[in-house]
């Protein structure tokens, strides 16, 4: 996992080319213009998606995983926080839609640490990330993210 913001200090070839430009992109875009929904950028190699939510409480939010896509999730507006622990491959299973969605539920996990999210900051979370978004941080909030996702046999060719 990578915790940052887009208003930290450039470090220009720090992360691989894929996740610097899904930074720049969040850079550049004025995310206010678009509706929610999925929008292609290299077919369904990258893509991004706006998600509008309340946050809730942990508990009301399931942990998940991905294995076809790294996650590049960035808090537009609002503030949550997201639950974040390494799969151990012990957790019970809740729902795995791998086939259809590239998504697996857990019902908990143990361990999981929180990150606090404000507007700028992003998280990449990686096949090995287990992650909870859209957690309530000091109440419930209104937000808008943007989860822009990146097909793992790209970073695997950089």
């Amino acid at each position: 996992m990578i915790f940052s913001s887009i208003h930290a200090e450039a470090r220009a070839g720090i992360y691989p080319a894929v996740i610097e430009d899904a930074v720049q992109f969040f850079k550049e875009t004025d995310f206010s213009t678009y509706e929610t929904g999925e929008f292609e950028i290299q077919g369904r190699d990258i893509l991004f998606q706006v998600h509008d939510i309340d946050t809730a409480p942990a508990e009301e939010r399931r942990p998940e995983i991905h294995r076809k896509y790294i996650d590049v999730q960035f808090l537009y507006k609002g503030k949550e926080a997201i639950g974040v622990v390494s799969d151990s491959g012990k957790n019970e299973v809740a729902e795995d839609l791998f086939d259809q969605r590239d998504i697996l539920f857990y019902k908990d996990v143990k361990d999981e640490t929180f990150v606090s999210m404000k507007e700028g900051d992003f998280c990449v979370f990686f096949p090995e990330d287990i992650h909870r978004p859209g957690c309530q941080r000091e109440g419930s909030s209104s937000i808008r993210k943007i989860v822009y996702k990146i097909n793992v046999k790209l970073l695997e060719d950089n």
